[in-house]
């Protein structure tokens, strides 16, 4: 693998990390500037819609704009915007730098993916988007359980000053070790746009804003669950969490070359299996080590599902993948907050704290039936000699993954 991917994956390390992070730092901000940790909680959303807001804006605005640049340029905005978060002095400014460092983020791995599939040959094109993603899950392994503790022991604020320089080290990799790539087939916002009007591309990101939803339903209340049902100490969560984020890195690892291999049937069985787990979390969660080998195989099957979403969404924008590519990660913040919000009214409702994973389980069956509609639609259109992945940017066309 080219040693550019390294620094895509070290840039989604540090996006990685300082989405998550703040779950962890909620009581810290909260005492230092004088709020509730459920006021707090608005700090988790404004990052959401920073990432909402800034992927398809900040793509179309640099639609012309080279894409090592690009790079560069949205990781400085992130730089910047954890900058922000560690100096603000009241929680009205904390929130802007929030909304400003999720700005960047589905922009990012929306150009990012497509350069990542530019630096392969075909047949592998997945498998290096994928190893992109792996940024994100050992940002959940390592990133986000040490800048908890160096938040707890040292200020939140030195958290994000962390964050910023992990994202000076990004920016320097990707000047360094990503390569100049041609333009001459770069489209503009007018291709982008029309792309996004592709029957495929819309089914494929509402296949994200279901299918993933189930992901957050639980993972969202997955501390809660732990603690209030299983019977872990509070000590113990972070040990939970850190093997969730070991089951997602091991479904990137898989999700790549199998979504190389056969992308419809990758997605298909990645939400089937994610609906089933979600319902088997539901008793498993009662006894401490099915509950533990039942949160690694939820990471798996989950974050299997993302790789197999992006490939689709840029294949079928086929000559203009960015704004398709990074609006993926905009329904994947819908998904997020989506998911959140629907477990959060089942336990509100009285249904236990468990009634999260049955929720789940119905988003990634809804997701299941919009990826199987969607395949079945696509098998009556008619096909063309080549469906590009990454064309838009002066790359040779290439053969979509079998579907």
């Amino acid at each position: 693998m080219p040693l550019a991917l390294l620094a895509l994956a070290i840039s989604a390390f540090g996006i990685g990390t300082t989405e998550f992070v703040m779950m962890g730092l909620l009581p810290n901000v909260a005492d230092d500037l004088g709020t509730s940790v459920p006021t707090a909680g608005y700090l988790v959303s404004a990052y959401a819609i920073g990432v909402v807001i800034g992927a398809p804006l900040l793509t179309a605005l640099g639609s012309r704009i080279p894409r090592k640049r690009m790079l560069v340029g949205l990781m400085a905005v992130f730089t910047v915007g954890n900058l922000a978060s560690a100096l603000a002095p009241s929680f009205g400014l904390l929130i802007a730098g929030r909304v400003l460092a999720g700005l960047p983020h589905g922009a990012f791995f929306g150009v990012g993916a497509v350069v990542a599939a530019r630096l392969v040959r075909d047949g592998r094109q997945a498998r290096a988007v994928a190893t992109m993603f792996l940024g994100l899950t050992v940002a959940n392994i390592v990133g986000v359980p040490a800048a908890t503790l160096l938040g707890q022991h040292l200020g939140w604020r030195a958290t994000f000053l962390v964050v910023a320089g992990i994202g000076l080290v990004a920016m320097a990799a990707l000047a360094v070790l990503v390569p100049r790539l041609s333009r001459e087939h770069q489209g503009g916002l007018g291709h982008e746009l029309r792309a996004m009007g592709n029957r495929q591309v819309l089914l494929g990101l509402l296949t994200a804003v279901f299918g993933f939803a189930g992901v957050f339903a639980v993972y969202s209340y997955l501390s809660s669950m732990m603690t209030k049902v299983t019977g872990f100490s509070e000590t113990s969560v972070t040990l939970v969490l850190a093997l969730f984020g070991i089951g997602m890195t091991l479904g990137a690892l898989a999700a790549g070359p199998l979504t190389d291999r056969a992308l419809r049937p990758t997605l298909y069985g990645s939400l089937g299996a994610l609906a089933v787990a979600l319902v088997v979390f539901d008793f498993t969660v009662h006894v401490k080590w099915a509950a533990l080998i039942t949160v690694v195989v939820l990471g798996a099957v989950g974050f299997m599902t993302t790789t197999p979403l992006q490939m689709l969404v840029m294949s079928k924008a086929r000559h203009a993948p960015t704004l398709a590519s990074a609006s993926n990660h905009s329904a994947f913040n819908l998904a997020n907050a989506g998911g959140a919000w629907l477990g959060g009214l089942a336990i509100g409702a009285g249904w236990g704290w468990t009634s999260p994973a049955l929720v789940g389980a119905v988003l990634a069956a809804a997701g299941l039936g919009i990826a199987l509609t969607a395949g079945l639609l696509d098998r009556g259109a008619p096909r063309d000699a080549t469906r590009v992945v990454a064309q838009g940017a002066g790359e040779t066309p290439s053969r979509e993954p079998a579907a």
